[in-house]
């Protein structure tokens, strides 16, 4: 892939400061303009910044790529500026730990101030272009916020902390830089987040509580306890605070659910010991802010959960350390978070002083490429599960396709499997999947893992040298539907060299019947009972095995690859199945291949979703899951032997086969049974079936592909062969509508069903070819009256 490039900027940083972890630079450039003069901001850098111009945010970024590569972004200013003396402020935080969520990689700033294609600014050791200021606000001996991201936030605020941003007359501690080696710039690829400010719109009841209460024993989560080689971070003796143990010796002395709608004009005053729950109505990703006024020293936290539980906000709910700390001196101040957070409740606690808090918002990081696709039936729960499906892809996909946007914002594969399905429905491209392909494909390999392995999630450090092995053939069926969806051979062609160093790691590990054994690291089917019959040869896993080869042998015309495939398929059929089900897994004992009496849930929809079983070769199994399993099955009565599934995967492979075998009505209904509690508590999708984890997953997003095809009835699109299938079905509704991108235009499908007759409207692009599929028993009228 060929670079992009700065024309003057260089990498710099303070100078012996590249490597130090938690540091936060400010950096500030002032320059003349003219109306009538295009102005561009292009910048990139390590680990994350945010943009002012003029005192007013103007973005947040870089995209992330792989390690050894930086995105640049291109960030109009002109919107900003002013006719003559302007001032941009960047901030830019150097994290140099490892993560799930950001490349373990050393701290710079490149940027450059570019108007009418000349560069007036530009950093560089050898300029003054770009002052350079440490920023002693923002603590930096801190806990990690979870074992997946770095850093918590913790201030230290004077009234005069910010000032530095708009008046140059204020002289900064100026740092000495050094420049960096030469940095790989590739282009953003994605379009940018409008930074959407949204207000909360209820607020309870102000409460008092009491601090210096002992628990018997503290929550202390692994990004605490496990700093050490392989979890970077600042030993519990090295914290200058430790707000979680603090947060625990606080008991609220009255929870109260009343609420009230929040006014952003009326200033909450809150004395010392005292709180208050603000309340966003759903969830929401972003960047927390308000004005705060104090009138002595004030000791402020924000904490903040997707739940209220039990009344309050349990900030450990999800083993991260969803709280923000503040010390403020006597002042005024216009404050927003760094990282973007996932919330619904917001809790505000004032430890000592007094604090008026007023224009609470959080400034969205959000996909800014959903807003054509509609969609809207005649049945008031399906539209609540589209509406948090869409939602849950917007805040997943702010700059890569990740798992959940708060816990982690981590780039898994299986969930991108899912979520680049509902991408492309949304948008009508795949420029996100592109960019998360892409980073798998530039570096030439990833340690530590071992050779041809590739990471869970990424990009992402994995010092411990964990992996799953099984997922990583997540990856293979992803890049199959990918051409599919784009065509782009070029990359697919590009991975082709990572696909078959995959397959050259797992030949060491098939034994005498050809199938996967004794995998190594953490074998992952789900999260259910099926975790625990991983080993020795796990089914689930060799049939998604023998999926990712028959998948890799279509995509490079491999017949070496498809036989193999077949092969396992096979032997899988014959030894997993024991005339009622499928076996998850068989142990080595003495030598000898022995199966076990386990049989999960999941592993049915294993089997019937990779091919190993069809509806036509066990039709009773096929009956049994789908009449018998599902939302209302009572495990305990209902095959108590077959231990039930979870949300990821193993209900959204149930679904999936539905759709696929047709049965939409059951597919609508069974949608509903899983999914309207969770739309309805927070309006997003959650990880499990339970709200114990993130209650907004990326992958969980599938709901509005579903709805797409089988409540609308845009069942197979093909935007390489420019073919469209509608589809329609007897699925309960009595009428339906939508919009789709497809490219430029739009995909439009209406109907409604009065009678024995279905009444519809179709507009798609004029180089479509529609075939039309009726099904549904009514006859079909290409005209709505």
């Amino acid at each position: 892939m060929s670079e992009i490039g700065f024309i003057k900027a260089k990498p710099v940083w303070p100078r012996g400061k590249d490597k130090e972890m938690n540091v936060t630079v400010g950096f500030r450039a002032v320059f003349d303009w003219d109306a009538a003069q295009n102005a561009l901001l292009c910048m990139t850098g390590s680990s994350l910044y945010r943009v002012y111009v003029n005192g007013e945010f103007a973005g947040h970024g870089p995209a992330r790529g792989p390690h050894g590569f930086y995105r640049m972004d291109e960030w109009q200013l002109s919107p900003y500026l002013k006719i003559g003396k302007n001032m941009v402020a960047i901030e830019v935080v150097g994290y140099n730990v490892n993560s799930y969520y950001l490349p373990n990689q050393p701290a710079f700033l490149q940027a450059e101030i570019r108007v009418d294609g000349t560069v007036l600014r530009a950093t560089s050791e050898d300029s003054d272009d770009f002052q350079a200021a440490l920023l002693s606000e923002r603590i930096q001996k801190v806990q990690r916020y979870s074992f997946q991201r770095p850093f918590i936030e913790y201030y230290r605020w004077r009234e005069s902390s910010h000032a530095w941003r708009t008046d140059d007359t204020i002289a900064l501690a100026v740092e000495t830089c050094a420049e960096a080696e030469h940095k790989a710039v590739i282009a953003r690829g994605i379009s940018y987040s409008t930074f959407q400010k949204r207000s909360p719109v209820a607020k309870q009841e102000r409460e008092r509580f009491t601090i210096g209460n002992v628990p018997e024993v503290y929550w202390m989560d692994r990004s605490l306890t496990d700093i050490g080689p392989t979890l970077g971070g600042y030993a519990e003796g090295e914290l200058e605070v430790v707000p979680t143990l603090e947060m625990q010796e606080v008991r609220t002395i009255k929870t109260s659910l009343t609420s009230s709608p929040y006014k952003a004009e009326e200033a909450l005053r809150l004395p010392a010991l005292s709180c208050q729950i603000i309340d966003w109505g759903l969830n929401r990703t972003g960047f927390l802010g308000g004005k705060f006024t104090c009138r002595e020293r004030t000791k402020l936290y924000l904490i903040f959960d997707e739940l209220v539980t039990d009344g309050d906000i349990d900030f450990t709910r999800m083993d991260c350390a969803n709280v923000i700390g503040c010390e403020l001196e006597a002042g005024s101040y216009d404050l927003e978070s760094f990282e973007p957070y996932t919330m619904r409740y917001v809790k505000l606690l004032v430890m000592d002083g007094h604090c008026e808090v007023e224009a609470l918002y959080i400034r969205e990081y959000n996909n800014p490429d959903t807003e054509r696709a509609v969609f809207q039936c005649d049945r008031a729960e399906l539209n609540a599960i589209y509406a948090a499906g869409a939602e849950t892809f917007r805040q997943n996909a702010s700059d890569l396709l990740m798992d959940c946007p708060s816990r982690e914002r981590a780039g898994w594969l299986c969930d991108s499997f899912f979520t680049a399905r509902v991408e492309h429905v949304l948008t009508g491209g795949s420029k996100m999947e592109r960019s998360f392909l892409e980073n798998y494909m530039l570096p030439e390999r990833f340690d530590p893992l071992p050779a041809g392995m590739l990471p869970m999630c990424y990009p992402a450090d994995h010092d411990d040298g964990n992996f799953i092995p099984n997922w990583a053939l997540w990856f293979i069926l992803e890049l199959k539907e990918y051409l599919a969806r784009t065509g782009d051979l070029q990359l697919v062609q590009a991975l082709k060299p990572k696909v078959y160093a995959l397959f050259d790691y797992f030949r060491p590990f098939l034994n005498e019947d050809n199938l996967l054994e004794k995998l190594e690291q953490w074998v992952f089917i789900e999260w259910s009972k099926a975790n625990d019959y991983v080993q020795d040869v796990n089914y689930p896993s060799n049939m998604l095995y023998a999926a990712a080869l028959q998948a890799a042998g279509s995509i490079y015309d491999d017949f070496r690859l498809t036989e193999q495939a077949s092969g396992i398929r096979h032997t899988i059929a014959e030894q997993s199945y024991n005339g009622s089900f499928f076996i998850d897994n068989a142990v080595r004992i003495d030598g000898k291949l022995q199966l076990t009496n386990h049989t999960t849930e999941v592993c049915q929809y294993y089997a019937f979703y990779f091919g190993i079983a069809t509806p036509d070769s066990h039709p009773e199994l096929w009956t049994i899951i789908v009449d018998q399993f599902g939302p209302s099955r009572d495990a305990r009565q209902v095959y108590p032997d077959v231990p039930e599934a979870n949300a990821f995967i193993g209900n959204y492979l149930r679904l999936d086969l539905l759709s696929l075998y047709g049965r939409s009505r059951q597919l609508l209904e069974q949608m509903e049974g899983y999914f309207i509690h969770m739309a309805e508590r927070t309006g997003t999708l959650w990880e499990h079936a339970g709200n114990l984890a993130s209650c907004n997953h990326g992958f969980a997003s599938h709901v509005v592909y579903w709805l797409y095809q089988d409540a609308l009835g845009l069942k197979g699109i093909n935007p390489i062969a420019k073919k469209l299938i509608v589809q329609f079905e007897d699925n309960g509704l009595h009428w339906c509508e939508g919009a789709i991108p497809a490219g430029t235009e739009l995909i439009k499908l209406q109907w409604r069903l009065e009678g024995e007759r279905i009444y519809y409207s179709l507009h798609t692009p004029s180089d479509y070819e529609i075939r039309i599929v009726n099904n549904s028993g009514k006859e079909l009228i290409a005209a709505i009256p």
